[in-house]
C-alpha cells in the first residue's frame, strides 16, 4: 500500500439522525492551487460530510501536516508515482472500515486514478471512490491509455456492483450526450466526446448498470450543467463548458439523490465542485 494513505481498521456505523449526507466532487488541478484559491473556506460554509478530489498533483511529503485535513475533514490519498500528476483524495468526517488504492494492480495504479474508501457495517456494504480517468486530449498515445482505462475499469465496477453499494464520483473526462457540452458539433472528433468514449459511457449506464446521477436529477439541463471551462480564450467568461465530473451511484442509492449543486461563484480550478444530497448514512 502507498504510503500517501491513511488507514484505518474496524468497522463503523455512524449515526446521522434524519439528516442529509451531502457529498462534493471536485477536480482540484493540484491542490496547493485549489487552496490558494479559497477551498479550504468554501469548505467551511459548505460543511459536506465527504468530498472525493481529483488531480491532487502532490506525495506523501507535501501533503503531511499541510493538506491532509481540510476544514474538519480527514483526507485519504492515492498518489501517483510521478511528482505533480495525477493523484485522487477523499475527505470523511466518517472514520471508514477499509481504505482500498487501485483496482488494476498495474498501469492505472501508479498513476493514482483510484482511491475506495468503505464504510461496512455488520448490515450493509457500502463504499464512496474517487477516480480520476485519463485524458487523451494530448495526443494518440494517451487516448490509447484512455481506451485501455475504460477496458479494465468498466468490469472492475460491474464486479464490485454484486459485491456492495457504492458511489463513484469523479473527473470521468467524457461528455456524454450533445447536452454535456456547449460545441457538440465541432468537437466530435475531440477526445472527451468521441463515439467510442460515449458508447463506453452508455454501456456503463445501461442494463442495470451504474446511474447518472445528475441526469437522473436534471435530465435535460444545458449551460446549467457544466463542470469544466477550457483555459483558453474567453471559455469560462462564455461558458462553453463541459460535463466530465459525475456522481455514478448503484440504483439504490441514486434513488437517494435529493439534489444537486454545480458552484461556480468562485473558481478554485478549471472545473467546478458538483455537490448531491443523498438521503442516507454511512
Amino acid at each position: 500500500m502507498n504510503a500517501c494513505a491513511r488507514v484505518s481498521a474496524g468497522e463503523i456505523d455512524n449515526d446521522m439522525g434524519d439528516s442529509l449526507f451531502k457529498l462534493t466532487s471536485l477536480n482540484l488541478n493540484g491542490i496547493r492551487s485549489a487552496c490558494n484559491k479559497g477551498l479550504a473556506q468554501w469548505l467551511e460554509k459548505t460543511s459536506p460530510d465527504c468530498m472525493c478530489v481529483q488531480e491532487v498533483k502532490a506525495q506523501e511529503a507535501d501533503l503531511a501536516g499541510k493538506f491532509d485535513t481540510l476544514s474538519g475533514l480527514t483526507g485519504y490519498f492515492h498518489c501517483a508515482e510521478k511528482k505533480g500528476y495525477a493523484g485522487v483524495g477523499l475527505y470523511t468526517r466518517h472514520e471508514p472500515s477499509h481504505v482500498i488504492q487501485g483496482f488494476d494492480g498495474g498501469e492505472f495504479d501508479a498513476e493514482g486514478r483510484y482511491l475506495e474508501l468503505r464504510f461496512d457495517t455488520p448490515k450493509r456494504k457500502l463504499s464512496l471512490i474517487s477516480c480520476y480517468f485519463p485524458s487523451g486530449a494530448s495526443g494518440p498515445e494517451r487516448q490509447e491509455a484512455k481506451y485501455r482505462f475504460l477496458e479494465v475499469i468498466q468490469p472492475h465496477l460491474r464486479s464490485l456492483q454484486t459485491q456492495r453499494e457504492f458511489i463513484v464520483c469523479g473527473d470521468i473526462n467524457i461528455a456524454h450526450q450533445a447536452i454535456d457540452l456547449k460545441n457538440w458539433r465541432s468537437n466530435q472528433k475531440n477526445s472527451g466526446f468521441l463515439p467510442e468514449e460515449r458508447a463506453w459511457m452508455t454501456g456503463l449506464l445501461s442494463d442495470g448498470g451504474l446511474v447518472d446521477v445528475y441526469r437522473q436529477l436534471h435530465h435535460d439541463t444545458t449551460d446549467a450543467c457544466y463542470t469544466w471551462w477550457s483555459n483558453r480564450g474567453q471559455a469560462y467568461a462564455n461558458n462553453v463548458g463541459w460535463r466530465l465530473d459525475y456522481h455514478l451511484a448503484t440504483p439504490a442509492l441514486a434513488a437517494t439523490a435529493q439534489s444537486v449543486s454545480i458552484y461556480k461563484d468562485e473558481k478554485f480550478s478549471d472545473h467546478a465542485p458538483i455537490t448531491i444530497h443523498y438521503d442516507m448514512q454511512l
